[in-house]
């Protein structure tokens, strides 16, 4: 589904620009809206702690406006925790809650040395077929969309030249990000955007897993890109997602900025996040 794959680049992005920012003891906050067909569709609400060594990132997604109403109900939360070496991010876990109409699966996982994994699934889950288990050779350095996201976030201008290896208990999928080109701010249709805007294309690719819709689709069509703008909006080499447009067969879906705010850690959150 086209509408899910520019959730999960936008969503992507968000904390890409989040874990760039990690430069003392602050709290960021990012919002993002998606439309798709014209009309609201979805929010991405972004909350991120940063404390020296350490982050705390939570995502939370959910549909509002028109598709709110006229379709089942969706939502999820992600979570990705660990601190920061030379080499960059070092993801000590992740957990994601989706629910989808009255259904609701968690998953948490811990990684350890090597690319190893552990996690747990609530309500416990098993494949349908021995085809739709993730073998142990693609679980292995595997992370959760937002842990993955925090490790791109970290390289920079080089955030668009990248294979992330996600996995979100249930689907192992590759996410690839490409440099298309470099614009102009002026000519980016981006307010506040200074100097030159980064243009990426994002695709997935299947690994392994439980998918619940057939690849009935041609494979130039299934991989058609997301695209997403990172634009410098202050003084710092920052980029943040901007701008986001995925084509699909009935509508545009588009993704823009609502807010960004960042504020100092108060004493108590500080102290919180160490433990």
């Amino acid at each position: 589904m086209r509408i899910r794959r520019a959730i999960s680049g936008f969503a992507l992005c968000l904390a890409s620009s989040a874990a760039a920012a990690a430069q003392d003891q602050r709290q960021v906050e990012i919002g993002y809206e998606i439309t798709y067909a014209g009309l609201a569709g979805f929010r991405i609400d972004l909350t991120a702690r940063f404390n020296g060594g350490s982050y705390d990132i939570e995502t939370n997604t959910f549909k509002n406006g028109i598709l709110r109403a006229v379709t089942m109900n969706y939502g999820g939360r992600n979570r990705a925790w660990g601190g920061f070496s030379a080499q960059g991010a070092r993801p000590a876990g992740g957990s994601l809650s989706i629910v989808v109409d009255d259904k609701t699966r968690s998953w948490s996982a811990q990684y350890g040395a090597g690319g190893a994994l552990s996690e747990r699934h609530t309500p416990d889950w098993k494949p349908a077929t021995p085809q739709q288990a993730i073998p142990e050779q693609d679980r292995l350095g595997s992370l959760d969309p937002l842990s993955a996201a925090v490790t791109a976030g970290l390289a920079g201008d080089g955030a668009c030249d990248r294979t992330l290896k996600t996995n979100d208990g249930k689907r192992r999928i590759d996410i690839t990000l490409r440099k298309l080109r470099s614009e102009p701010a002026a000519a980016s249709g981006i307010p506040g955007a200074i100097g030159d805007v980064l243009v990426c294309d994002v695709t997935t690719r299947r690994v392994s897993g439980e998918f619940y819709d057939a690849a009935k689709e041609a494979e130039s069509v299934r991989e058609r890109p997301v695209r997403l703008w990172l634009a410098r909006l202050d003084n710092t080499s920052i980029r943040y997602p901007a701008k986001l447009e995925a084509e699909a067969a009935i509508g545009t879906a588009r993704g823009k900025l609502l807010w960004f705010r960042e504020r100092p850690l108060s004493p108590a959150e500080g102290a919180a996040m160490q433990k």
